[in-house]
Formats: C-alpha cells, structure tokens, sequence
C-alpha cells in the first residue's frame, strides 16, 4: 500500500481550495438571486452564470486540493480527456439544479429534485476527477466512506439551491459562502479518506499530463472566471441585468425590481 498524504504542501492547498468554493459560492448565490427577480433572456443569462460560477468553482476547488495529494514512491499525472469531463459534468449537473430552481412553479419539489440531482453530479465529478489520476498502481475506495461522500455532497447542492431561493442581499450572501465552502470542502476531503493505493511497479501506465502543467493553468483561469465575475457581476450589477423595462413615454414608469 502507498502511504497517502493529502496536504503535502502544509495548509496553502487547503486554505486556497475553501478560498476558491467560497468565491464560486458567493457569485452563484448572487447570480441566481438576481435571475429569480429577473425576466426574459435576462433571467437565462443570470442562471446560465450561476451555473457556470458555481460548478467551475467546485470543480476548482477539487483540483486545487488535488496539487497537494501525493502518495509515496509514485508520481502522479492526469488524464486530459477525464479531467476536462469532469469540469462538463460540474457545469451541467449544477446548472440542472440552477435551473429547476429558477423556473419551477413548485420552489419546494425543485428544491428536492434539483438538491439531489446536483448532489449526485458533484460526486460524479470528483471521482471521475480521481478516475482520470495517472499512477503505477490501483486505487480502491472504502464503500461506506464514499456513500457518506455523496450523502454530504446531496446535502450541500440542497443547501446551497435552498440558499439560492431565501438568502437575499449581499451581506447575508457573504456569510452564507463560507458555510457553502465548508460543505463543499467536506465532501472533497471525506471522498479522499475514502481512498487507498496499492502500488505496483510492473504496471504499464499510460501518459498523463503533471497537475502543474495541466490542472493548474486551468484552474487559474477558472479562478480568474470567478473574480472578474465576482467584481463585474455579483457585486454591483445594473438594472437592467436584473431584468428592469424600459421607461415609455406616455405611460407610467414600471417598478424596478429591488436588488434581492
């Protein structure tokens, strides 16, 4: 058996993985909020956002952990093809749970259809993120352990859509992401206790790319996404991406959603 270290860097992996979901949680949140009060193709952009901030910062979170997951006398690399699916299955999955929440008519049946949907998508994603780990050897995972993984990531995608629908303003986001952070942190680093390795060093392994040379350029860039939209978007957004009409001449002026 390999012996598995998972923050072989100290905390700066961890630290920057909770950093990074918490600002993908804070943009959703504020996207999402600002698209249940919008209209019209205004409303599809605003969750076509949340969607993409959320699942890209999930999605980051999980590879930027991964730069500090090693196991002794291997040299680990990740498959391209596997990596990139993930990030899709991130994005979609989480914007199925978005979107059910910002059309239903029957906020409480989206909520539970949409929670458990992107719960499940979340836990396809990390271990199709594991799947795509290049090594000489064999990873198995504890069943019980990766059952509770996916029980707690149906929990954070229900919470976070549940906050999605009730959490308004800005302040009230900002100490909602951390929590949303948290959640999502405990499903990544629970997934990993889950796994062991048994090296083998006769075993054939196909080419993988290094994380460094691979993940991090696009996890940079992710992260990136994310602030830009953070300062752009989530923060201050105008009126007219929360969905305001136009003023007519002649008639009176419609009212200008408050901002959520």
């Amino acid at each position: 058996m390999g012996e598995i270290h998972h923050a072989d860097h100290g905390w700066v992996t961890p630290a920057a993985s909770y950093l990074v979901a918490c600002l993908g949680a804070f943009v959703a949140l504020r996207a999402t909020r600002w698209a249940l009060v919008s209209t019209g193709r205004s409303r599809l952009h605003w969750l076509l956002f949340a969607s993409a901030s959320l699942g890209a910062g999930i999605w980051s979170m999980h590879f930027i952990a991964m730069l500090g997951f090693s196991v002794t006398g291997a040299e680990i690399s990740y498959r391209p093809d596997l990596t990139l699916l993930s990030l899709l299955v991130a994005i979609v999955v989480v914007g199925i749970g978005v979107f059910s929440v910002g059309y239903s008519p029957h906020p409480r049946t989206a909520l539970l259809a949409g929670g458990l949907t992107t719960g499940l998508g979340v836990a396809a994603m990390h271990y199709l993120g594991m799947a795509a780990m290049v090594l000489p050897g064999f990873v198995g995972y504890d069943a019980g352990t990766v059952a509770l993984s996916v029980g707690i990531a149906v929990f954070a995608a229900t919470a976070a859509l549940w906050a999605a629908l009730n959490i308004r303003g800005t302040l009230a986001v900002l100490a909602a992401a951390p929590v949303m952070g948290i959640a999502v942190c405990a499903m990544h680093y629970t997934g990993m206790a889950a796994v062991s390795v048994r090296l083998q060093s006769s075993r054939t392994v196909e080419d993988g790319l290094m994380a460094l040379q691979f993940v991090f350029p696009l996890v940079v860039g992710l992260g990136c996404f994310i602030f830009v939209g953070a300062l752009a978007f989530a923060v201050s957004p105008s009126r007219s991406a929360a969905g305001a009409q136009p003023v007519l001449v002649g008639r009176a002026a419609p009212l200008v959603p408050r901002e959520p």
